[in-house]
C-alpha cells in the first residue's frame, strides 16, 4: 500500500470513526409523553494521545486520535439529543506533546471537542501541580474533585467538588474523586494537597446534590475498577455509596465490554464503565428518566475511534 500523507490520514481515521458511531446509534424514535433522554459520552488515560497510533503494524495501528474522536462526538451532538462529556483523568503523559508543552495542547483539545467537566488522575501531577493549575487557562471545562484539600496551593480557587448540568429539563449532577498520592506520585510534584478520604467525600457531595434535587448523579474517579487486595475501588465506591447512580471510572486501563452493575446502600444500582487508554475508545451510555425519578441505563455503545489497517 502506498504511503498516506498526516492530512489523508486524518480524514480516514475521522471517517472511519464517524463510519463506527453511526453504526452503533440507535434509531430514532419520537420521545414518549414524560420521557426524558440523554447519552452520556466519556474518556479516560486518554495520557496526551492527540495523534492516532502510527500505522506500524502494531496492535494499536490507525486507533484514537483526536480528530476521530472529535467526528465521533459531533455525529452523536448532531442526533439532537442531550450530551454530557466526561473524562476521568489522566490527560497528561504518555507522548512528547506533554514533554515538549505540559499539557496545553491536551486542554485546547479537550475544549475544542466541548468537554462539560474532568477529574484529575495521578499523571496529572507530573509536571507539578503548578504547572497543571497553570494549563487551566486553556480549558473551557472545569476539574472536579472532592477528596483533594488543594488549600494554600496553586490548585486553591481553580478546581471544584462538583458542578450541576441543566440539560432539557433534567439536573444532573457531577462529582469528582482522585486516587491516594502518596507512594504513587512523588511528594514534591503535589506539594501541600491533602487526600481525604474517597468514600466519605463522594457520599457526603453526593447526598448534597441529591438535596439539590438533581435527576441523576454521576462520579468521575480514577481509583481504579476493583484490585485483588482490598485497596480502594470503584467497586468498593459503588457498594458504599448511596445517591451515586453512575461511575465513570480510569486508572487502571481496563476495556469494559459492558458495564458493571453493583447494589449500593439504599438497594439501587450503581453503574461503573471504563473506556480502556489512550482515546482509543468513546463510552456512550443513554439514559432514559419518566415519571417519579425513575431513570433506566436503555443502552451502552463503546465505539472504537479509527479503524485498523492492515498493510
Amino acid at each position: 500500500m502506498p504511503p498516506i500523507n498526516r492530512r489523508q490520514f486524518i480524514q480516514h481515521t475521522a471517517l472511519a470513526g464517524g463510519a463506527l458511531a453511526t453504526a452503533s446509534i440507535l434509531p430514532v424514535e419520537s420521545e414518549a409523553a414524560g420521557i426524558r433522554k440523554i447519552s452520556i459520552l466519556h474518556t479516560n488515560d486518554v495520557h496526551s494521545r492527540l495523534d492516532p497510533f502510527p500505522m506500524d503494524g502494531s496492535r494499536n495501528q490507525g486507533l484514537g486520535g483526536v480528530a476521530a474522536r472529535a467526528e465521533l462526538i459531533n455525529e452523536i451532538r448532531n442526533e439532537g439529543g442531550q450530551v454530557l462529556l466526561l473524562d476521568a483523568g489522566d490527560i497528561f503523559q504518555g507522548t512528547p506533546y506533554f514533554n515538549i508543552y505540559k499539557g496545553e495542547p491536551e486542554m485546547k483539545a479537550m475544549s475544542m471537542m466541548g468537554y462539560d467537566a474532568a477529574t484529575m488522575g495521578n499523571h496529572d501531577f507530573d509536571g507539578g501541580l503548578d504547572n497543571f493549575a497553570t494549563q487551566l487557562q486553556h480549558a473551557q471545562f472545569p476539574i472536579l474533585v472532592c477528596n483533594y484539600d488543594f488549600s494554600g496551593t496553586a490548585m486553591e480557587s481553580k478546581f471544584k467538588p462538583y458542578t450541576v448540568f441543566q440539560k432539557g429539563g433534567l439536573k444532573i449532577g457531577v462529582l469528582g474523586i482522585g486516587i491516594e498520592l502518596k507512594g504513587l506520585v512523588p511528594e514534591n510534584l503535589y506539594g501541600n494537597t491533602i487526600y481525604l478520604n474517597p468514600i466519605e467525600s463522594a457520599n457526603r457531595t453526593a447526598e448534597h446534590l441529591r438535596k439539590k434535587g438533581c435527576d441523576m448523579i454521576i462520579c468521575l474517579s480514577h481509583l481504579g475498577d476493583k484490585y485483588e487486595d482490598d485497596k480502594l475501588s470503584d467497586e468498593i465506591l459503588a457498594k458504599e455509596s448511596y445517591d451515586i447512580d453512575l461511575i465513570i471510572g480510569g486508572h487502571t486501563h481496563r476495556f469494559f465490554e459492558e458495564p458493571r452493575k453493583y447494589r449500593n446502600r439504599k438497594g439501587g444500582d450503581t453503574v461503573v464503565n471504563q473506556v480502556g487508554w489512550a482515546g482509543i475508545q468513546l463510552g456512550r451510555l443513554d439514559y432514559q428518566f419518566s415519571g417519579g425519578g425513575r431513570k433506566n441505563l436503555s443502552n451502552a455503545h463503546t465505539v472504537v475511534i479509527g479503524k485498523k489497517t492492515r498493510e
